[in-house]
């Protein structure tokens, strides 16, 4: 039994505000995660995983803002909270973020201890021994050696580097963390290291996670609950066996179909026809239905409401909508 809500978010809409026009990135979605849950959040390169991302987070790159909606974490609306406020309690202290490419993230300039040690230091005005033995004993929890304290990022393998960022995330006791695509360009036996490592942080701390991924089967490892984006919108949402063994939505079953598995025979992988719509120029009514082999004529017409299909099962799709 998980204990509370850690995380709601409701009717979120997250904009980019371009001379093109106006990048509808997360358009009203909502969904639940417990204390301890772990969520799996799929779909295409440019759905809008990424920025729903950085909404929790606050660091929406401009020219996007949260425009609506809320998120409720722990309880406490923290959409309405003061930037200084949500900076100083929560942002990094609650809730952190294993961030894609460990390059991108790493300073080449200073040794991996340092990096760790900074906000122990300027956030929370650690003395540096101290610091020190924190960030030894969080690079020990993630798979390090002692040594790496003192090493520069170019000095370590990309499982270590990748190791050194799920430290970076996890070094302040966070009880909420985003793993966004945590490894990319990494060889299969070293992202079952990763995988494995959440997982074990997960059960030690009793930490909530979003694992943000295009990989189905990695999902399937990790996640308790799982969300399905399509064009800035939450199309499914459901526990792991809900939507990988009866999935509702013609997206879902396409990616899953598209999906090679070891457990069952697959003659043949399927794929999704087309492209994924300009968030601009968002079609009308149903935003796969341009794709969709199962399209009705409502389908073009208007969106589809939200309905339960069973408990905790979510769909968006007029195939499931009582008319």
């Amino acid at each position: 039994m998980f204990q509370m809500e850690r995380l709601v978010v409701e009717n979120l809409r997250t904009y980019y505000y371009t001379p093109k026009g106006v990048v509808r990135a997360v358009d009203d979605v909502s969904f639940k995660l417990e204390e301890g849950e772990s969520m799996g959040l799929a779909g295409e390169s440019g759905c809008g995983k990424s920025t729903l991302c950085f909404s929790l987070l606050r660091l929406v790159p401009p020219p996007g803002k949260i425009v609506e909606g809320r998120i409720i974490f722990n309880g406490e609306n923290i959409t309405t909270l003061p930037e200084e406020k949500f900076r100083d309690e929560i942002r990094w202290r609650k809730i952190s973020m294993i961030f894609q490419g460990a390059l991108s993230i790493l300073n080449p300039m200073y040794k991996v201890g340092e990096q760790l040690a900074e906000p122990l230091v300027y956030r929370q005005s650690m003395s540096k021994e101290n610091a020190a033995a924190r960030v030894k004993e969080i690079l020990e929890s993630v798979g390090l050696p002692c040594d790496a304290v003192g090493r520069y990022p170019h000095e370590l393998s990309g499982g270590m580097k990748q190791r050194a960022v799920i430290g970076m995330a996890m070094i302040m006791d966070p009880s909420f963390v985003i793993a966004d695509e945590p490894t990319t360009a990494l060889d299969v036996v070293i992202q079952a290291q990763i995988f494995n490592l959440l997982k074990s942080l997960q059960q030690k701390a009793k930490i909530s996670i979003m694992l943000v991924t295009h990989d189905l089967a990695a999902i399937s490892e990790l996640a308790d609950r799982v969300g399905i984006m399509y064009a800035g919108k939450l199309v499914e949402f459901g526990f792991l066996s809900q939507v990988y063994e009866d999935p509702r939505h013609p997206y879902t079953q396409k990616l899953l179909k598209a999906t090679p598995s070891l457990r069952t025979k697959v003659d043949k992988l399927d794929f999704i026809p087309g492209t994924p719509p300009d968030l601009i120029k968002t079609p009308k009514g149903c935003r796969f239905h341009p794709r969709c082999p199962l399209a009705k004529a409502a389908c073009s017409e208007r969106e589809p409401a939200e309905v339960e299909v069973e408990r905790g099962h979510r769909v968006a799709c007029w195939l499931h909508v009582r008319r």
